[in-house]
């Protein structure tokens, strides 16, 4: 996991069934290289790269606002903010994605909501604690779907004990799919999250943990920003997304790398509409694409990060330097 590509697939970027309706008109075209990505993820979840690694990939594509993003922990985030730790060459923003069982809600893909806490403070201990509760419940499951994948005569259990996994780290389904790959028991890692590991596939299993009003209220607690992330059915759910602005939910991804340009477009007017702060970014994984290929199809207006720091409370002179240039 060292490079900048995974050594076990070379599939497209992994396709989010949810997000279909939203990929099907013609392609946002960048008014710019985007200086601006708040949602990204290293191998202390379910991406392929180094936190360190991913923040030099981004600063290399001309990154300058970067958010961390990683799925149900900080550990990525604080290892790049320790004592010690080399200086960073982007403005870092704390970040998690918490995959949130939206129970009584129907229509949802796999039956969640994710929601991006961006701004969090990595030094919140019951922050902390809500997101290692979280932890203990995705590695409940990771054990249970490799016993239903045994059963299946799939077995990836050799692979499984040699993930190397880090304190903090959280583990998920796409590492599964990757040793599934490996195995010779998949062609790619999207075929078999697709075929083998999604909701009504044999080799699913039912996620448990925080309902999106408590991973928003979470998010709140800690000093954070919760915002809705990649959610295309959000101008034609507003009752969900109105539930979720009483709980306290203050944003909407609305330039998401895999959106088309009319979808960025309904996003955009509702997130005016009802006075949540836009923001964008890759969703970077890395299964079969570097950062600078994911970068060269990703806009983030750098106003996406200038509202997230005013919606943060940071004075204009604590905001990003690539602020300057819009200001």
């Amino acid at each position: 996991m060292a490079g900048d590509r995974s050594s076990a697939t070379n599939d497209a970027p992994r396709a989010r069934s949810r997000s279909d309706r939203a990929m099907r008109g013609p392609l946002v075209v960048p008014e710019y290289p985007s200086r601006v990505d708040l949602h990204t993820h290293s191998c202390r979840s379910d991406g392929i790269l180094e936190p360190r690694r991913l923040v030099d990939a981004a600063a290399a594509a001309g990154v300058h606002v970067l958010a961390l993003s990683d799925h149900d922990t900080l550990a990525g985030v604080r290892e790049l903010y320790a004592p010690g730790a080399p200086s960073l060459p982007l403005d870092l923003v704390p970040g998690v994605e918490i995959n949130s069982v939206a129970r009584g809600i129907d229509g949802l893909w796999e039956g969640e909501l994710h929601i991006l806490g961006l701004g969090t403070d990595p030094a919140d201990d019951r922050f902390e604690a809500a997101l290692q509760r979280q932890r203990d419940s995705r590695s409940s499951r990771f054990r249970l779907i490799l016993a239903r994948l045994r059963e299946m005569g799939m077995p990836v259990d050799e692979g499984a004990e040699a993930i190397g996994v880090q304190p903090g780290s959280s583990l998920g389904r796409p590492q599964i799919a990757r040793l599934l790959v490996a195995a010779g028991h998949a062609p790619s890692v999207n075929v078999a999250m697709q075929d083998l590991l999604a909701r009504g596939q044999p080799a699913y299993v039912s996620r448990q943990g925080l309902g999106p009003r408590e991973a928003i209220g979470a998010i709140r607690a800690a000093g954070g920003l919760p915002v809705l992330a990649h959610f295309a059915d959000a101008p034609t759910r507003r009752s969900v997304v109105a539930d979720l602005i009483a709980a306290g939910l203050g944003g909407l991804e609305v330039h998401y790398r895999h959106f088309d340009a009319p979808t960025v477009a309904e996003m955009a007017a509702l997130a005016r509409e009802l006075r949540l702060v836009p923001t964008g970014g890759s969703d970077y994984h890395g299964d079969g694409e570097t950062y600078a290929e994911a970068h060269a199809s990703l806009f983030v207006p750098d106003e996406d990060a200038g509202a997230l720091f005013t919606a943060l409370g940071l004075a204009p002179a604590a905001q990003p330097a690539v602020m300057a240039e819009t200001q």
